[in-house]
């Protein structure tokens, strides 16, 4: 048996060991705790990462179908822009707004003396034939045999010949006054190198009243043309517009062209041109649209030798209202369709586009089949 010290002795080691077993259950129990609360943590991170990258995920695909759709709405936005004007009650066409003829109608030609053979004559034997009484050429020296053709049509200018921005705004100086002399309803201002469709150009002009601010043709640049212009006092001021290349032909409407008088009428035109000292298109464009704020209105039926002449197909050619013809990087550029007569004798392809418009011409092969 024990004795009673050795009995205390016993009691004391075991509460010792009985307070050192609770301790380490309490020890376990609390590392266990810790873990399962960084387990909880960890996890709560990691789901609250999962969502994160879920909702980035989300916000990109949104992103995306925002971007998407945006995009097809400016597509659509400039299909609907660069669409035909058509009128659902009237089928095709708009009802016109005004019974204009080609009376109606001013169309300047502006040419120089050193082609008047090269270039000049093909018009004159092509669509300016059924139109001399529309049509004025203004150019730079005295031609004789010019004169016989269209007698008093045939304007000197007295401007120089060269093509610099002096002389082409001299020319488009003279055009301007004389349109104005003329009284009538509409000028439109070509170059030697553009056929005009005449009954198109006045069906499309019918669209539009006179007497209302109309600006009609197509830039040659995707964007303004930024220049500066000059106050005075050496003071400049940037300005940016947009303008309807000559190239291509342009048309203005007499309630307009009046307006423009202050900056057009006189020599006045040629110190517009020198304030910001651009050639007589941009000169245009820039009293219409910088001074008066009249936007230019697009037409797709304008071509100047600056675009792809072979993206006009031959069954929309008795659409358009001006073509042309040129080089491009040594190629050259023309319609491209089988016409009345070969390349290698109708090179810029006029003779063959009017005899497709107009084959009652004497000259047009007889029942040709384009």
């Amino acid at each position: 048996m024990l004795s009673t010290s050795n009995k205390k002795t016993a009691v004391s080691v075991g509460s010792a060991a009985g307070l050192c077993l609770l301790l380490l259950l309490l020890l376990v129990a609390a590392q266990h705790h810790r873990v399962q609360v960084q387990d909880d943590a960890s996890a709560a991170a990691a789901d609250a990462g999962t969502r994160s990258l879920l909702q980035d995920a989300a916000q990109e695909e949104h992103t995306k179908k925002g971007f998407s759709a945006y995009f097809t709405k400016l597509t659509r936005a400039r299909r609907e822009v660069e669409k035909p004007g058509r009128s659902s009650a009237y089928g095709a066409d708009p009802p016109p707004a005004e019974d204009i003829g080609a009376d109606d109608v001013f169309i300047a030609v502006k040419t120089t003396k050193k082609f008047h053979q090269s270039r000049l004559n093909l018009l004159l034997d092509t669509w300016i034939s059924r139109n001399v009484q529309q049509t004025y050429i203004f150019t730079d020296g005295e031609d004789a045999e010019l004169k016989k053709k269209i007698g008093s049509h045939a304007i000197n200018t007295n401007c120089s010949a060269a093509h610099s921005r002096q002389a082409l705004s001299c020319k488009m100086a003279v055009e301007y006054d004389k349109f104005i002399e003329s009284g009538k309803k509409w000028f439109c201002h070509v170059d030697d190198d553009n056929y005009v469709n005449v009954r198109t150009l006045v069906k499309h002009l019918s669209q539009y009243p006179h007497t209302q601010d109309m600006y009609i043709g197509k830039p040659s640049l995707d964007r303004p043309i930024e220049a500066t212009e000059r106050l005075g006092d050496n003071k400049m001021k940037p300005v940016n517009f947009w303008f309807a290349t000559g190239g291509a032909g342009f048309c203005v409407s007499r309630g307009l062209a009046l307006k423009m008088s202050p900056w057009a009428s006189g020599g006045h035109f040629m110190n517009t041109a020198e304030k910001i000292r651009l050639p007589d298109d941009c000169t245009v464009g820039y009293i219409i649209e910088s001074v008066l704020g009249v936007p230019l209105t697009r037409s797709n039926l304008f071509h100047s030798h600056l675009e792809n002449l072979q993206q006009v197909s031959r069954t929309e050619i008795h659409k358009q209202i001006t073509l042309s013809y040129g080089m491009f990087e040594n190629k050259s550029n023309i319609i491209n369709f089988k016409g009345a007569f070969p390349v290698e004798e109708d090179p810029s392809r006029f003779k063959s586009v009017h005899c497709l418009l107009y084959p009652d011409t004497p000259w047009c092969p007889p029942q040709v089949a384009f």
